[in-house]
Parts: C-alpha cells; sequence; structure tokens
C-alpha cells in the first residue's frame, strides 16, 4: 500500500489540506462514497470526512454481513503557524485514509469485502499544540464529544482506531502495536485473531499495548490519559481496538519529519486485512460468552463511559 501512502501524504503535507483535496483523490482513483463536515471554533476548524466502502453483502445494499469501522484519531496533520510541515500526531488520519484509498481501488477493480467498511478521521492543517508529559500533545480544534458524534457511527460493528502513540514510556518499538479490546467499560483479553493477523502482516511476534481504566474514560475528567486512541470506546457499544503507532523514545506529536511512511503502511494493512476478515466472519474482537459472563458476574462497567460522579 506505499503507493496509496505516499500519495495521501503528499496531498496532507501541504497548508491547503482539506477534506475536498482528499475526497477528490478518492473518487478519481477507486470506489468509494465520500462525505464532509467543516466544523469550527474558537480554536480553529477542521474537516469531517466519513469514506462508506460498500461490501458484496453489506447492510447498505440490504445484506447481513457485519460493518466495520475504522478511525484515524488525532489532534491536526500539521501545526501551523507554529511548525512548517506534517506532524508525527498526523499518522493515524494518514493510515487510515490510505486504507480508504486502497479499499476504494480493489472495490473499483472488483475486489470487495463481504460488509460495509466505514472509514472516519478530520483533518486539519493548523491545529493547536498542548502541554503534556513527557513531550508536548497536539491539541485539537474540536472537542472530543464532536469528534466522536462525527467518528463513531452506531452502523459500526467493530472498530479499529488508529493513532499515533509516540509521546511516551511504555512503548519502546518502532512499528505499532494493538491494545486489548475495550466494550462498554470493560477492558478485555487481547482478541488472538487479531493477534494472529498482525503477525501475518508484519512477519514478527505481535505486540500489544498497556492500558489503564485511566485510558478508557472521557477526556476532560482530569485523569491521566495515554493519548486519545480508545476515546472511541466511550461513545459506542461496539468493541474497539486501538491500533499505536509506535517509536523507541518518546516523540512529540506536534514533531515534523518523525512519520515513518513503512510503519505507517504496515498499520494501515493491517486494517485492511481486519476488514477482509471481519466482514466475512472470520475475525472476533472478543469472546461473547465471556463478555455475557463477566457482566453476570461482575455487572455493567458502562458508567466508565461517562464523565464521572459530581460532572455533568
Amino acid at each position: 500500500m506505499l503507493k496509496q501512502i505516499i500519495d495521501i501524504f503528499e496531498l496532507l503535507d501541504a497548508p491547503s489540506a482539506s477534506g475536498a483535496v482528499v475526497r477528490d483523490y478518492l473518487i478519481e482513483t477507486g470506489k468509494v462514497e465520500c462525505e464532509i463536515k467543516r466544523a469550527t471554533s474558537d480554536k480553529g476548524a477542521t474537516d469531517f470526512i466519513r469514506i462508506t466502502i460498500p461490501g458484496t453483502n453489506g447492510r447498505a445494499g440490504g445484506g447481513d454481513a457485519p460493518t466495520f469501522g475504522i478511525i484515524g484519531r488525532l489532534g491536526g496533520i500539521g501545526a501551523r503557524p507554529e511548525r512548517i510541515g506534517f506532524v508525527s500526531d498526523g499518522d493515524g488520519a494518514l493510515a487510515v485514509l490510505a486504507a480508504a484509498a486502497k479499499l476504494g481501488k480493489m472495490a473499483a477493480q472488483g475486489d470487495r469485502v463481504a460488509g460495509d467498511v466505514i472509514i472516519t478521521t478530520h483533518i486539519c492543517p493548523n491545529a493547536p499544540t498542548r502541554p503534556h508529559k513527557p513531550v508536548p500533545f497536539m491539541d485539537s480544534p474540536i472537542p472530543m464529544e464532536i469528534k466522536n458524534e462525527w467518528e463513531v457511527s452506531k452502523e459500526m460493528d467493530a472498530i479499529l482506531s488508529v493513532d499515533t502513540t509516540k509521546g511516551n514510556k511504555i512503548l519502546n518499538h518502532r512499528g505499532f502495536a494493538i491494545s486489548p479490546t475495550v466494550k462498554s467499560g470493560y477492558i478485555l483479553k487481547t482478541s488472538d485473531d487479531l493477534l494472529d493477523l498482525m503477525a501475518q502482516v508484519t512477519g514478527k511476534m505481535p505486540h500489544v499495548f498497556a492500558l489503564t481504566q485511566q485510558d478508557i474514560t472521557p477526556y476532560g475528567n482530569g485523569l491521566y490519559h495515554l493519548n486519545s486512541i480508545l476515546q472511541p470506546s466511550t461513545a459506542t457499544e461496539a468493541p474497539v481496538v486501538g491500533v499505536a503507532i509506535t517509536t523507541e523514545v518518546p516523540v512529540a506529536g506536534c514533531a515534523t519529519g518523525a512519520t515513518h511512511l513503512t510503519d505507517v503502511e504496515a498499520a494501515a494493512r493491517f486494517t485492511l486485512e481486519v476488514a477482509k476478515s471481519f466482514t466475512e466472519g472470520t475475525c472476533a474482537f472478543f469472546d461473547q460468552d465471556e463478555f455475557a459472563e463477566i457482566t453476570k458476574l461482575y455487572g455493567p462497567m458502562d458508567h466508565f463511559q461517562g464523565n464521572g460522579k459530581g460532572t455533568s
């Protein structure tokens, strides 16, 4: 998928980057449905983009194959005027938009996956930054609840959330890692099917990154979060798995020249393989019987999807 990665990178690595520019490329090179929404605040503006690739047996066409969601999480693809160029934080958007381009091209050539695939992210070439330890975070012009409202669709039966995850000390290899499955406030065991697909794509032993309970609570509650990679899990009952694009040392989200295209390509290729397998019913994100049993034993945990006691 390097061609799609390079093409999308060239579109995003510019102050003129926008949802319309990406939409035109996707429609020109493949068979996709694309919707754009402009959102603004006192911090700036961004273009939300939602891309749908209908499946051969997808619900959009009256079929019953499950719908798969891929979300690119980020604050922005650029930090202009403070920084010139594509920032590390944009890798999640780059990965999922390249996956959309590849799936669209496949569909145009007759290679369609079984179920519908919905891919969402946002495109902001001039996002603000904010302090964070050990390295600065990219901020976003749009609050998290608005992002979740646009990017998390009720049609998605399972979600991969792709995010640059370099500004920390717990991930120490270059490439990508996946999280355990998160569903309705529970951190569940890591999916064996996803581990197998990761090994298949990379040719290496899979990497899994640690999650804490704080990471799966909503932003804005005053708790420390690794980053926003699992924020979609606060807005859906569907199982969510994070796909973290990683480095050996902490790298700031606002750093430029820090995007390793081959690592982003591997993460994008993983999302595509999961899309194939999940929509045809051969990849499970979690064990449904075990989830029913843990809920029976310990009760619902969906209160962790809310803002907590004493908050509005």
